[in-house]
């Protein structure tokens, strides 16, 4: 039974018991104008900078006369050079709002693919226009999901991934659809489709029993490389292997069994051969890994970059073929470098402490013409909200202005390194707004989800609510433990069957760092996180009683019986070793509920209710557990939420609590 509630749902324990209906909290003036922030910078969607380096695309969301986000989404053309002004491509009459996006542009640069639902609001089909604007063609009249737009080398065909009568968008954050009857397992594949780029009409190719997830045209625009799962797309990404398939459609062909997961599969520039990701990832779409090189034939594949102190997140090839361009997480920021093929070494190019960070498709888009080093991409940090930039690698200029004039409504940030069990640590730092070093502040330590993720220096968004707490006077340390990016595989795969252990000794220890260079009160500590994040908080309070307070969000109460709700339990076994119905103790070890009697800290818990990745039964689990014993808590379950909110109440509302929370005890 995966929704508990019907209605935004607050059930608290202290005073008494309490059933109420979802009255937001209520907050001060600064926590508005703290809110209002967190909501209004202008988000970049993708970039993608045409093959002759000559103009850049790019999609930012719209906001309506208020500046509140509408939902909807424009594309923007300008020329990669001084003085060229953006000018708007649409599929309706460039003053229209929709929702429009995933841009490809032709090899020739002379047109752009994007998905747009100017034709039907809701459902997204693909046009075609110029860079310079004008009427955009419509190429098909589907009724689905589509995504991810690339055209063929010859540019006379277009491919897309394609869900037929699709009732959600793909992935497990969305919301999952409510089930009642005969439940069975819930299987919508996602197909490859291609469509003529002038004539327009869609056919899909791949077998109706595979879900491609990604895909890239062979040089000679006769084959796919993709990857690729039978049954549950949602859940099978992480047992998903490379195929081969031809353009004319058939049979798949498995080139490559990897051990763990992969993604981004790319040809080489003569076909022989195809380079990918693989490394162990713990969710979909957060990349992380070592890169790897399989014959287009199949056999074994070649590491590349052995021993790496980076997680590559991104690959291309150069245009000879003779090196491979990544993008890479690294001690806490971003960056990008080459690595020879042949000879394994590998080239910085750039670093930077920002964020490199699109919504969809590649972090960074690079000409395909020219040096091949001219690139776009979207930077944003704790002091600077996001932009697009271009320019060659090392050089980037700033492109767009949209946020100019926008300041942080929260402190200053700082990057914190330790050491533990032999292991480097990285972790940032925020301080509290208007910071006095005279004054010792609360500090909340928010753990990052994943576990395969990385905190870097980003704008804080909606999302934000850990983040959110420097604007209200905390300190707030956001620590990258082992399992975290950005120091190697090694230091990825480092939690595997140590869920708990190791991790969060790490994490103890960078607070025990930040009390050596900050003015913080050891006695007003606080702990919170989601989703991985949210299992670190509910299992830290069995640990220890150095928090004052917890906020456990989307989190794991309970690995054994975690293992047979959640829709994506294929994620578990290379973390764990094997299943739950194989080794039960394994499981147990790393679960809160089995030290449960230890808890005594105050602890708010928060979910949404059609959360598949951490369904809400997990965190009623530890709620009822701590009511039980007599722990304070209280319960906020938020309709038809997933695993990552979307509603701005909603979104709001959270802020608000979490800071409540922490006020109340911390303060």
């Amino acid at each position: 039974m995966r929704r508990f509630f019907r209605t935004l749902l607050i059930v608290s324990l202290g005073a008494g018991p309490v059933l109420a209906q979802g009255k937001p909290a209520q907050s001060k003036a600064p926590a508005n104008n703290l809110i209002d922030t967190l909501f209004a910078a202008k988000r970049f969607e993708q970039t993608a900078i045409a093959p002759d380096g000559q103009h850049l695309a790019w999609v930012e969301d719209l906001a309506d006369k208020n500046g509140k986000p509408t939902g909807n989404s424009a594309i923007y053309v300008a020329a990669t050079g001084p003085g060229g002004s953006p000018r708007r491509i649409s599929a309706g009459n460039g003053t229209t709002a929709f929702s429009e996006g995933s841009v490809a542009w032709s090899p020739d640069s002379s047109k752009l693919a994007f998905l747009s639902d100017a034709g039907k609001a809701g459902g997204q089909q693909l046009y075609v226009a110029g860079p310079g604007g004008g009427p955009a063609k419509k190429l098909t009249d589907v009724k689905g999901f589509l995504s991810a737009p690339g055209w063929s080398p010859d540019g006379r065909t277009i491919a897309l991934l394609f869900i037929e009568n699709a009732e959600r968008m793909a992935g497990p954050l969305a919301a999952e659809t409510v089930q009642t009857g005969v439940i069975k397992e819930a299987v919508t594949e996602q197909r490859l489709a291609l469509v003529d780029a002038s004539g327009g009409g869609l056919r899909q190719i791949s077998p109706a029993d595979m879900y491609i997830y990604e895909y890239d045209w062979s040089p000679d625009g006769k084959r796919f490389a993709v990857t690729a799962a039978h049954g549950n797309g949602d859940n099978n990404w992480y047992i998903a292997q490379i195929y081969t398939l031809d353009a004319a459609g058939g049979k798949m062909v498995s080139i490559h069994k990897p051990p763990l997961q992969i993604a981004n599969p790319a040809w080489s520039p003569d076909g022989r051969s195809v380079a990918f990701i693989g490394g162990l990832m713990s969710d979909e779409g957060s990349t992380g890994g070592d890169i790897f090189l399989v014959s287009a034939d199949g056999g074994e594949a070649k590491n590349l970059t052995p021993g790496i102190q980076a997680s590559p997140n991104w690959l291309t090839w150069s245009r000879d073929g003779r090196q491979i361009v990544f993008s890479e997480e690294i001690d806490g920021a971003g960056g990008l470098a080459t690595v020879d093929v042949a000879g394994l070494k590998i080239e910085p190019l750039w670093h930077t402490d920002d964020q490199i960070t699109v919504a969809e498709g590649p972090p960074v888009s690079l000409a395909r013409s020219g040096d091949g080093r001219t690139a776009a991409m979207v930077l944003e940090s704790f002091s600077h909200p996001p932009e697009v930039w271009a320019g060659p690698i090392g050089s980037l200029q700033p492109i767009t202005s949209r946020n100019a004039g926008l300041k942080p409504a929260w402190g200053g940030a700082k990057s914190i390194h330790w050491q533990n069990d032999g292991f480097r640590l990285q972790g940032w730092l925020l301080y509290p707004l208007n910071f006095d070093p005279a004054k010792k502040y609360p500090m909340v330590v928010q753990v990052h989800g994943g576990p395969s993720s990385m905190v870097h220096s980003s704008w804080p968004g909606p999302q934000s609510f850990g983040v959110a707490l420097s604007g209200a006077g905390y300190f707030v340390f956001m620590p990258n433990p082992r399992g975290s990016y950005g120091e190697g595989e090694a230091f990825t795969a480092a939690n595997v069957k140590d869920f708990g252990y190791g991790d969060w000794r790490d994490i103890m220890t960078g607070v025990d760092q930040v009390l050596k260079e900050a003015p913080v009160d050891e006695h007003r500590l606080g702990l919170t996180g989601w989703s991985y994040g949210g299992y670190m908080t509910m299992w830290g309070v069995t640990r220890t009683q150095r928090f004052a307070a917890a906020v456990a969000g989307a989190g794991l109460a309970n690995f054994q019986s975690y293992y047979g709700e959640n829709q994506i339990d294929q994620w578990m076994i290379p973390f764990f070793g094997a299943s739950v119905y194989d080794d039960p103790a394994v499981y147990a070890k790393s679960s809160p509920i089995t030290f449960i009697k230890n808890v005594k800290t105050p602890t708010l818990v928060l979910v949404g209710d059609s959360d598949g990745e951490c369904p809400t039964p997990q965190s009623y689990e530890f709620w009822h557990a701590l009511k039980t014993l007599g722990v304070t808590t209280e319960f906020v379950v938020y309709e038809h939420e997933g695993h990552r909110f979307v509603k701005p109440e909603h979104l709001r509302d959270r802020v608000e609590r979490v800071r409540e929370w922490f006020d109340q005890y911390l303060k």
